[in-house]
C-alpha cells in the first residue's frame, strides 16, 4: 500500500469513520428524503400558477403550514420519548407521503389549508426524532461530526432538490407530488428495517417532561440565543431576495447567489466538519455566528450580483462552521430520557425564529437596506456574545454529561 493509499485512507477514516452502521442508515435516509424535498421550495408556485390563488390566499396557506411546523416539533419531540424514535420518524415519513398524495388533490381552498397544516405538523416530525437518535448511537466526542454529516446531506439533497424539482413542475406538479412522497416513504422504510430503536427502557426513564425542559435555565437561554440565530439566517430566504429584486437586480440573480451557499457547503463542510468539531463548542458557534452576521451586514454596502454573492460567501462561512455543533450542545444538555423533548424544544426555538423573520425583515426593509443589514448583523453579534457568557456553563454541563 502506497504512502499516497494511506494517507487518503486516513483521511477518509477521520471524516466518516467510527460512527456505527445504523447512523449510516440514518444518513441515507436523510439524503433520500431531501433529494425529493421538492413540494416545500415550490409550494408558493404551485399555489398561485396551478391552483389560480392570490399571493393574499397563498400567503396565508404557507402561514398555516408555518403554524403545523411550529407544532410539530413539540408533538414529535414528546412522541420520540413516549413511544421511540424509529416509531416517531417512520411514522412522520409515512403521514407526509399520505398528506403530499392529499395536497395534490385537493382543490378547493379549505382542503388545501387543512392539508397544508397537516404537512407541516408531519414533513418536519422527523427531526426530533432524528437528532435523539444520533445522540443515542453516538459518542459525545463524535457527535459534532456526525451532525455535520447529517448537515451536509440536507444540503447536498436540497441543491439536488431544488434543479429536479424545476423540470418536475415543468413536466407536471403531479409528478413532483409523487417523488416528494416516494422518497419520504423510502426513508421510513429504511429506518424502521435498519435502524434500532434507542429509546431508553421503562425502567430506566426517570420523571419529567417539558416541564423539565422549560426548568432547565441553561437550556432555555440556548433557545433564546437560538431563536435570535435562526431569526437572522431566515433573511437569506425571505428579505433577501426581496431586497435584490428591489435594487433592480432579476430574480434569476438570487438564485445565482444562493448557489454559492450551496455549492460551498458541499466542497467545503466535509474537510473542516472534524476540525471545528473538536474545538470548544460555545467558542466555534460563537465565532460563527459573529462571521454570519458579519456577512449580512455587508450587504447593506453591496449593490450587484457579484456583491451579493461575496456576502453569502461571508456567512456560508459561518454555517460551515456552526455544522454540527447546535445538535451536539443540546445532546449534552439533555437528559438521556427526554432527549426527544430537548430536540423538540429546539426545533421550536429554530421555527420561532423563521416565523418572526420575515415580520421584522420586511418593516426594517421598508425603511431601507441601510437599516435591515446593520440592524441583523447586531442581532447576530447579540447572539454570540450571549453564547460566549453562558459558554462556562455549557463546558460544565458538557464534562457532567461526559462522565
Amino acid at each position: 500500500m502506497t504512502s499516497t493509499t494511506l494517507t487518503r485512507n486516513s483521511f477518509l477514516q477521520s471524516k466518516v469513520g467510527g460512527l456505527p452502521r445504523a447512523f449510516w442508515a440514518l444518513w441515507a435516509g436523510t439524503l433520500v428524503n431531501r433529494v425529493g424535498m421538492m413540494v416545500e421550495p415550490f409550494i408558493g408556485v404551485y399555489l398561485t400558477q396551478a391552483r389560480g390563488m392570490s399571493l393574499a390566499a397563498a400567503g396565508t396557506v404557507m402561514a398555516v403550514f408555518g403554524a403545523g411546523s411550529l407544532l410539530s416539533q413539540l408533538l414529535a419531540g414528546w412522541l420520540a420519548d413516549r413511544f421511540g424514535r424509529r416509531v416517531t420518524l417512520t411514522g412522520g415519513m409515512v403521514a407526509t407521503a399520505l398528506t403530499m398524495g392529499a395536497l395534490g388533490a385537493s382543490t378547493s381552498l379549505p382542503a388545501i389549508a387543512a392539508a397544508m397544516f397537516v404537512l407541516g405538523v408531519a414533513v418536519d416530525a422527523y427531526r426530533p426524532a432524528s437528532n435523539a437518535l444520533v445522540a443515542d448511537l453516538v459518542p459525545p466526542e463524535d457527535r459534532p461530526r456526525a451532525y455535520g454529516l447529517l448537515f451536509w446531506a440536507i444540503n447536498l439533497g436540497f441543491a439536488v432538490a431544488m434543479v429536479a424539482g424545476g423540470w418536475f413542475a415543468e413536466a407536471g406538479y403531479g409528478w413532483m407530488f409523487g417523488v416528494n412522497a416516494t422518497t419520504a416513504l423510502v426513508f421510513g422504510l429504511l429506518v424502521w428495517r435498519a435502524v434500532p430503536e434507542t429509546r431508553p427502557e421503562p425502567g430506566e426513564r426517570a420523571g419529567g417532561g417539558f416541564g423539565a425542559v422549560l426548568s432547565d435555565r441553561l437550556m432555555i437561554a440556548y433557545l433564546a440565543i437560538w431563536t435570535l440565530a435562526s431569526l437572522v439566517y431566515a433573511q437569506a430566504y425571505t428579505t433577501l431576495p426581496l431586497a435584490m429584486t428591489g435594487a433592480g437586480l432579476p430574480p434569476s440573480a438570487y438564485g445565482l447567489v444562493m448557489a454559492v451557499n450551496g455549492v460551498l457547503i458541499v466542497v467545503v463542510q466535509p474537510l473542516t466538519g472534524g476540525w471545528f468539531g473538536r474545538r470548544d463548542h460555545s467558542t466555534v458557534l460563537a465565532a460563527g455566528f459573529a462571521v454570519i452576521g458579519a456577512g449580512f451586514a455587508l450587504n447593506a454596502f453591496v449593490s450587484g450580483t457579484a456583491g451579493y454573492a461575496a456576502t453569502v460567501a461571508v456567512w456560508t462561512l459561518g454555517e460551515i462552521a456552526t455544522a454540527g455543533i447546535p445538535g451536539a450542545i443540546v445532546a449534552s444538555l439533555a437528559p438521556e430520557h427526554l432527549r426527544g423533548r430537548y430536540s423538540g424544544m429546539f426545533g421550536f426555538a429554530w421555527s420561532a425564529g423563521t416565523m418572526l423573520a420575515p415580520l421584522l425583515g420586511s418593516r426594517l426593509l421598508a425603511a431601507g437596506p441601510e437599516v435591515l443589514w446593520p440592524v441583523v448583523g447586531a442581532v447576530e453579534l447579540v447572539a454570540a456574545a450571549g453564547l460566549l457568557a453562558i459558554g462556562p456553563a455549557l463546558r460544565r454541563r458538557a464534562r457532567a454529561a461526559a462522565r
